[in-house]
């Protein structure tokens, strides 16, 4: 079975990190990686953006600006020495926003995974996550999403936190990708419920053993740690136990999307410094 796995990238050294990481997360499979930048004028120039085609000259400069990008991409990973032959890899050009760019690529080539920095050229550090990260984890519906902050290590996770309130009726395609990657690397996944005070009412009880069925077959441990702040206990739980990846259902207008843009999270906590895996809420 080969892999297709998406690889966004504007250029910037995040970007090419997470390149990177991905081929040391896939280093054992066969994949087919497809490179995207997504292009379009320069700033300033909105009126332009939504008027230009092919032959206008800021179309055909922006359009150049890509594609030389993307040689220097394509050679960098391929003229190394190591490079991996169990993966070939494509160049994608696409005048569009980064996320319609995703989007339609996901769904032409079948991609199973989209693998992208967590932040772009301007890597402001106040911002854990930059926007374009932000909106892919929210709008890419159609497969997971896995981002790479700058400071990752590129190895294989040896422990994947799934943060959990127990509060959600899971579903096995929903998790088949936390699954599939645990097994692929060999990783614990440690589910980690935060919770206010002790005890799981009936349906989170059920819950529980619904997700000790979908993870049958993986190395898993049940984690419990009493506090307020899920935010800050789950970057703490990381932080100490040097986990490899944070793994996350997400909800639409929920707890991820919420955590992601709550500015309380740009000021003080989870500030990760681990990938973090986007899965889908497949009701939303």
């Amino acid at each position: 079975m080969r892999h297709k796995i998406l690889l966004p990238t504007d250029f910037s050294k995040n970007s090419i990190r997470a390149i990177n990481y991905a081929r040391e997360l896939y280093k054992n499979d066969h994949c087919d990686f497809y490179v995207l930048n997504a292009f379009s004028p320069p700033l300033g120039v909105f009126s332009s953006l939504m008027q230009s085609k092919p032959g206008d000259e800021l179309y055909e400069a922006a359009k150049l600006d890509s594609e030389n990008g993307l040689a220097k991409v394509f050679d960098v990973i391929t003229l190394n020495d190591n490079f991996n032959s169990k993966h070939s890899f494509e160049v994608v050009s696409s005048y569009n926003t980064v996320v319609d760019a995703i989007n339609t690529v996901v769904a032409e080539k079948d991609i199973e995974m989209v693998v992208m920095g967590t932040k772009g050229e301007t890597n402001a550090v106040y911002e854990p996550f930059g926007s374009a990260a932000v909106n892919v984890m929210e709008k890419v519906r159609h497969c997971p999403v896995i981002v790479v902050p700058n400071s990752a290590k590129l190895e294989m996770p040896k422990e994947i936190v799934f943060p959990t309130s127990y509060k959600s009726h899971y579903k096995r395609r929903e998790l088949v990708y936390l699954t599939r990657i645990a097994l692929a690397c060999n990783s614990t996944i440690a589910v980690l419920h935060v919770l206010k005070q002790e005890g799981l009412d009936k349906g989170q009880e059920d819950n529980k053993e619904l997700l000790q069925e979908i993870l049958k077959g993986t190395d898993y441990r049940f984690h419990n740690i009493v506090n307020d702040s899920v935010m800050s206990t789950v970057s703490v739980f990381v932080q100490s136990r040097s986990s490899g990846m944070v793994a996350f259902i997400n909800k639409k207008h929920t707890f991820f999307s919420s955590m992601l843009t709550n500015p309380m999270v740009k000021q003080i906590s989870f500030h990760l410094d681990v990938p973090i895996l986007a899965l889908h809420d497949l009701r939303n």
